[in-house]
């Protein structure tokens, strides 16, 4: 089955994120063009947006939903909530791995891992809901159950996850990683 439009975007949006962080962090710290090198990074938004005007165009303009555009919705959310801690796990990598610079990037245990995870678990529901948002939102709007009951059940499975999500970061403050 060949890939329809959104879901050549979401891979397009994917491997521009990572171009732009890539790009970004080579200008900025490479070519020492910092300024340059903040607006790369600043693009990644703009990629969210493109595909998030495709997904909304493609809807309202009597297309059937697919799973692509339940996953589109999952993509914005956790892009927009994740991004700026991925741009920041990039960078610390970035400065350790190739420049040689800065304290290597620390795996956490115990309570601190726990928290952090919490804290990721967290974001995850903030873009479950950002997401979800838009999935309703798109549901109500094209107000065709025929059409968008996809949309529907791809949040059923995504809370689901979610819930699965908060559980396992909730059992690390119980069992600790040592």
């Amino acid at each position: 089955m060949p890939l329809s439009l959104i879901a050549w975007l979401i891979v397009g949006a994917e491997i521009g994120f990572w171009v732009f962080i890539v790009a970004g962090l080579v200008t900025r710290y490479l070519l020492r063009k910092e300024k340059t090198g903040l607006v790369l990074l600043a693009m990644t938004p703009v990629l969210d947006l493109i595909l998030l005007i495709a997904t909304t165009f493609d809807l309202m303009n009597g297309a059937t939903a697919s799973p692509a555009h339940g996953i589109a919705a999952i993509y914005l959310g956790v892009s927009l909530i994740y991004g700026q801690r991925m741009v920041r796990w990039a960078d610390e990598r970035f400065r350790y791995y190739i420049l040689k610079e800065g304290p290597r990037p620390a795996k956490l245990r115990g309570w601190a891992h726990a928290r952090d995870s919490l804290k990721g678990s967290l974001l995850h529901v903030v873009a479950w809901a950002l997401g979800g948002g838009y999935l309703l939102l798109m549901i109500v709007l094209v107000d065709d159950p025929g059409r968008t009951e996809v949309l529907g059940d791809i949040l059923k499975v995504w809370s689901l996850v979610v819930g699965i999500d908060l559980a396992i970061s909730l059992s690390y403050f119980i069992w600790p990683r040592k």
